[in-house]
């Protein structure tokens, strides 16, 4: 049985979460057939299989977080005799340009186990141990120091190497009893998180008695060893941050990985209280939630209100209204914030804390350019491309930025230096299924107007399935948000750092409005709301660049003047 990696699937992504099974135990799969869907803080991605097989175990449930370069399912591979040992070539094309990783290592990446029997028929495998977790959003670390050579019998929880973070030295401790088989790595190498760090020779009736693949099948199991290895670390800085409660409790330290402390801490629950079902006692991932179902995360809410401490941790969760009152609000559902919130509460915070936003607003008069929409959507229509007022609004905004390039620029992140950008890439928020997505259209300046409509389609077919490329979503110098879409009709939108300026678009509506006889007649206006990087422009610029871009589209003919 060999072991599927989940392979690279972004830049600098260790983690994603498991949106759906495409197949399930037992299935039988062809090579590039996609077999899960993913999703990360940028984009749904589809995992293909590597080779042809049968599935026989899937690692993760729906809705589980999934790490990089750890097993995704098991799988037999066609051609190969399931009971042999399995060899690198069966995930070989798994983890692509880990450059970090030496030769070595890259040939047992996916080794998982091999079984063999002895003359009185007690089972031994070879496991390969995966580095765990040491340290939030730390991918790698330097090999300080082997404390074991190749051929030693090491015990469960003996310290077998010390690595360096950049944060500290820490040791790792071994899970099982065993014989160590192959060491990955030399001193001075770079190891990567979630891959193999040594193989060991395992006898079944000394450690779990569970496949290989029960070293990845839960995080709790896989980055167990992360919390011996931060009770042994030279600094405090690895993982002690993850207790929650213990200093009120009178039980011993829990013993629990980092993925789920993380869930304790989602429901607020205090670890050392949960009775845990893994061995010597560890707390698994099915111990929180069954003692959540079981209501003894309110019990606890109910008994920590009294302590100052815990109320004020409360109150600034939003669970209590008064820090001096031990009644708590009820709380209908935790929802952890994961993949696309995620990603935006941090662009958001990054934003409105770093950026001094000021707005400039207007009316914008749509009549002719809805008159213009009309002639040429049939043409377009017969291209097969529809035609919004987005592509206008795009290409109009290009023609701007050419009087105005200093709102194509961007800051460097000391703010000594503006950065005019050549390429106007200009994104447009969209509404997906997974969550507000910001994809941009590269090059506008070098696009004809049917181009842009083209793009347009492309990419809000693509947002709205989740299928946005990283292309899609990076690089952006500007930004259009169309509320009005959704019925709005004013705004102050949030700058998408590090660009210098967004606007928002209201919805178009027929108002009364004087003409120069004085008599009232209707007209169809869209209010459009800008937000600018006081930094680099001033309240005067944003202004005459705003009249510029409304001229073109109050005027379209205005616009073939200047189009290539």
């Amino acid at each position: 049985m060999n072991e599927f990696i989940l392979p690279d699937i972004g830049e600098g992504i260790v983690e994603c979460e498991l949106l759906e099974w495409l197949v399930k135990e037992g299935d039988v799969i062809v090579e590039d057939q996609p077999v899960a869907e993913v999703m990360t803080d940028k984009a749904t991605v589809q995992i293909p299989a590597m080779h042809n097989g049968v599935v026989r175990k899937l690692h993760y449930k729906e809705g589980d977080i999934a790490k990089v370069h750890a097993p995704l399912f098991a799988m037999d591979i066609e051609g190969e005799d399931s009971d042999e040992a399995n060899t690198p070539a069966a995930n070989s094309d798994a983890v692509v340009n880990e450059s970090s990783v030496k030769e070595a290592p890259a040939k047992s990446h996916n080794v998982s186990s091999t079984e063999t029997q002895s003359g009185a028929g007690s089972s031994e495998k070879i496991e390969a141990f995966i580095l765990p977790d040491i340290g939030e959003g730390i991918v790698e670390c330097e090999i300080v120091k082997w404390c074991i050579e190749e051929g030693d019998l090491v015990e469960e929880d003996q310290v077998v190497v010390e690595v360096m973070t950049d944060k500290a030295v820490v040791e790792i401790p071994a899970k099982y009893q065993g014989k160590v088989v192959k060491l990955h790595y030399r001193q001075g190498d770079i190891a990567q998180v979630h891959t193999p760090l040594f193989d060991q020779l395992i006898l079944a009736d000394g450690a779990t008695t569970t496949d290989a693949a029960a070293n990845s099948d839960t995080k709790a199991e896989q980055e167990s060893s992360s919390k011996s290895a931060s009770s042994q670390a030279t600094t405090q800085q690895v993982n002690t941050s993850n207790e929650v409660g213990t200093a009120e409790s009178n039980r011993a330290k829990a013993l629990a990985s980092p993925a789920v402390r993380r869930i304790a801490r989602e429901y607020k629950i205090n670890i050392a209280m949960v009775a845990g079902s893994g061995k010597k006692g560890r707390v698994l991932k099915q111990d929180i939630e069954l003692y959540v179902q079981s209501g003894g995360a309110d019990k606890q809410t109910t008994q920590q209100a009294p302590s100052a401490s815990t109320t004020n941790s409360v109150v600034n969760d939003g669970r209590q209204a008064n820090s001096g009152s031990n009644v708590s609000s009820e709380v209908s559902k935790v929802i952890a914030m994961r993949g696309i919130k995620a990603a935006m509460a941090k662009q958001m915070m990054a934003s409105v804390s770093t950026i001094p936003h000021f707005t400039v607003s207007d009316e914008l008069i749509m009549d002719n350019l809805i008159a213009l929409r009309a002639q040429l959507k049939p043409e377009f229509e017969q291209q097969g491309v529809k035609l919004s007022f987005m592509p206008f609004f795009i290409k109009s905004l290009s023609l701007a930025l050419k009087s105005f390039p200093e709102i194509n620029s961007r800051l460097t992140k000391d703010d000594a230096e503006l950065h005019y950008l050549t390429s106007h890439n200009i994104g447009m928020a969209v509404d997906s299924k997974i969550g507000l997505l910001v994809p941009n259209i590269k090059n506008v300046q070098d696009l004809s107007l049917f181009e842009v409509a083209q793009e347009c389609d492309r990419i809000i077919n693509a947002a709205r399935e989740g299928k946005l490329s990283n292309t899609d979503l990076s690089n952006g110098t500007i930004s259009i948000s169309n509320i009005g879409a959704l019925g709005g009709i004013t705004a102050t939108p949030v700058i998408n750092k590090p660009e210098v300026a967004i606007v928002a678009l209201g919805k178009t509506q027929k108002l009364p409005r004087f003409n120069d006889a004085g008599e009232v007649f209707a007209q169809s206006i869209m209010m459009v709301n800008w937000s600018g990087d006081h930094r680099v422009i001033d309240g005067a610029t944003m202004v005459r660049f705003n009249n510029l871009w409304m001229s073109y589209l109050q005027s379209p003919q205005k616009m073939l003047v200047h189009l290539k």
